[in-house]
Formats: structure tokens, C-alpha cells, sequence
């Protein structure tokens, strides 16, 4: 009888959860409607197009993140991106009147693309798609420290499918939400990013969803649906310690056009030991405590972080685990000496 009286409240606990996620999909929530990842200082080209290819090195990057395990539906995000920068050739030299050469990118070092697929699962919502994103370098500074700054622009063209599935749902057949929309629409879209990095710091800005979705095929209903548009804002600085040791401070602020209502900010703090060993922590605010570490080793990385949840969901749950497997394929010899890799 405990057994069937437990089975009963996690089925009703899902139809309040499902329902929930239905309001998600159509804006009515405040919740965000895009994936989160403890992890953006590891491939921040997810949330900005402006970074693509902005380390010089040829990038593959698979990302992982379960959260809140032990919770059925929890949500689960799977992203596997490629990004790289086009180069004709990695350096020209320029003599000037006083015998001194310049080194210094040629026009087409200048141009990063990337891309990524991605699977985001919600509850009952399933969100699968891909991006595809065109980044443009300007070197900024003087002719003797020439590209010691540069300024990013990036577009991305994303296209993803939103879909809804019921099978095994308990909840009430009249339900509006789910009785008068569509069960799967196709939304194409783009995201602009704006990037500013230096040998010591970077910043960040990017938005998603710049039509809000207003483009929607499969969409038979009459009822209007809606995206939210996202911003987000990077930014860190590298402040190097004794020995081998560096400090890596950074901040991620995410919000959307619920601005006040979705804010959400997380502050980092990543400590390196010669750029091949790495641990941190961060707080997210009214979130969790995330935890992480990673390391180097050839062209690999592999990074792990923990988030301890805050929020009484915890008691359900084991928290929320995220793995990043990255490969950097290229040489110093490619790269030119300014970038700031991270």
C-alpha cells in the first residue's frame, strides 16, 4: 500500500512538473528556455558566436550535463561543437624604415566559423538542433603592439526542433496547453555576439532568439507562440601568481527579456597550475555551488564540474553533473602570439 500510495504521488508530481514545462515552452513561464552550463570558461563559443575560432587552434568539443539526478524527466543537455580559425597564412612580415620587422596576421587569419549540434531535454519538451556561426576578428592597438587587442563580431544562423512528447503523461485530456498547440514545431533563427579580448582580460555580450521565434514551420495552430530573447555577459581576467600558478576570476550573467525575473549571475573563481592543471568553484545565485577541476594532457582536456543544488530540489535529487571532452588540433607555429586561449 506505501508503494502504491509513493507511485501515486510521483505520478501526480509529474503532471505538476509537466505542466510546468509546457508553461516554459510558451513564454508564459519566467523560466530560461536555453541550456545551462556550469562550465562556459571551457567553450564559451556555446553561448557567444563571437568566440569561434578565437584561439587559433582547430576545436572539437563535447559537453555532457545531467542535472539533478535522480529526478525523473530531470533535465539533460547534450552539445558536440567544431570551431576553428581560416588561415591562408599564420604570419607575413613587414620591414620598416628602421630595419625592424612586424609580425602580423594576414586578412584571412582573420575570419573564425564553428558550429555545434545539440539535444536539450526538459520534462516532456525535447529541444534538438544545430548552429552554424561566421566570426569576425578586428586586431585593435598600435603599429608597436599591434595586435596585442582585438574586437569579435560573430552571427550564428541556429535552427532546432521543439517537440512534445506525452506517452505516459498522466494529466487531464482537456488541458489547453497541451490540446491546442502544436506537438512539434521546426524554429529557425539567429544569435549575435560581440566579443573584446586582451592578453590579460576578456568581455563578453551575446543575444539569442533575434526573431523570437516569429518564424515557425509545422505551426497548424491558430494559437500564437512565442521565444524568449536571452542575453548573456562573459567576462574574466587571468592574474598570474608565484611560480607556476595563475588566478582565473570570471563572471556569467544571464538573463532574458523576463529581465528582472530570469536574472541569474555566476561567479567563478579557477586556479592553474602551468595551464595543465586546473580547480575552481562557483556560486550561482539562487542555484547552487558548483564545484570543478580539469586537466590537460597532449591536445587533450577533460574537464568535471559538480553542482551542489541550494534550492529544496536537492532533497530529490543527487545534483547535476557536467563532463567536457575537448581536442585541440595545431601548433604555436598557427597561432598567433596575442590569443588568449582558454
Amino acid at each position: 500500500m506505501l508503494k502504491m500510495l509513493k507511485f501515486k504521488e510521483m505520478s501526480q508530481y509529474k503532471g505538476v512538473f509537466s505542466a510546468f514545462v509546457v508553461f516554459f515552452i510558451f513564454g508564459i513561464s519566467v523560466a530560461q528556455q536555453v541550456p545551462m552550463y556550469s562550465q562556459y570558461i571551457m567553450n564559451g563559443f556555446l553561448v557567444n558566436p563571437s568566440f569561434a575560432g578565437r584561439d587559433g587552434y582547430t576545436s572539437v568539443n563535447l559537453t555532457v550535463r545531467e542535472q539533478w539526478v535522480g529526478l525523473s524527466q530531470a533535465p539533460s543537455t547534450y552539445a558536440l561543437s567544431f570551431q576553428t580559425r581560416i588561415l591562408k597564412n599564420s604570419y607575413i612580415s613587414k620591414s620598416t624604415q628602421v630595419k625592424k620587422k612586424l609580425v602580423r596576421p594576414t586578412r584571412g587569419g582573420q575570419v573564425g566559423i564553428g558550429g555545434y549540434v545539440f539535444n536539450d531535454n526538459n520534462g516532456i519538451m525535447h529541444r534538438t538542433g544545430i548552429q552554424a556561426a561566421y566570426a569576425y576578428q578586428i586586431p585593435l592597438g598600435d603599429e608597436e603592439n599591434q595586435y596585442a587587442k582585438s574586437l569579435a563580431f560573430g552571427l550564428a544562423l541556429t535552427a532546432y526542433q521543439y517537440a512534445i512528447n506525452t506517452d505516459g503523461l498522466i494529466y487531464d485530456q482537456n488541458d489547453p496547453y497541451l490540446n491546442n498547440y502544436d506537438r512539434s514545431v521546426f524554429i529557425p533563427d539567429f544569435n549575435f555576439g560581440v566579443s573584446y579580448l586582451t592578453s590579460k582580460y576578456y568581455l563578453g555580450f551575446s543575444m539569442t532568439n533575434l526573431l523570437r521565434g516569429s518564424v515557425m514551420f509545422f505551426n497548424n495552430s491558430d494559437n500564437k507562440n512565442f521565444e524568449l530573447g536571452h542575453y548573456f555577459l562573459t567576462g574574466g581576467l587571468k592574474v598570474p601568481l608565484s611560480g607556476n600558478w595563475m588566478l582565473e576570476p570570471s563572471a556569467f550573467i544571464k538573463t532574458s527579456d523576463m529581465f528582472f525575473k530570469s536574472l541569474q549571475v555566476d561567479l567563478t573563481s579557477r586556479i592553474y597550475y602551468k595551464n595543465d592543471y586546473w580547480a575552481g568553484v562557483s556560486f550561482r545565485t539562487n542555484d547552487a555551488i558548483i564545484l570543478m577541476f580539469g586537466l590537460k594532457y597532449d591536445r587533450f582536456y577533460f574537464a568535471y564540474a559538480f553542482d551542489y543544488t541550494l534550492t529544496d530540489i536537492r532533497k530529490q535529487s543527487f545534483g547535476s553533473h557536467e563532463f567536457t571532452l575537448a581536442v585541440k588540433f595545431g601548433t604555436n607555429a598557427r597561432r598567433y602570439r596575442w590569443l588568449n586561449a582558454y
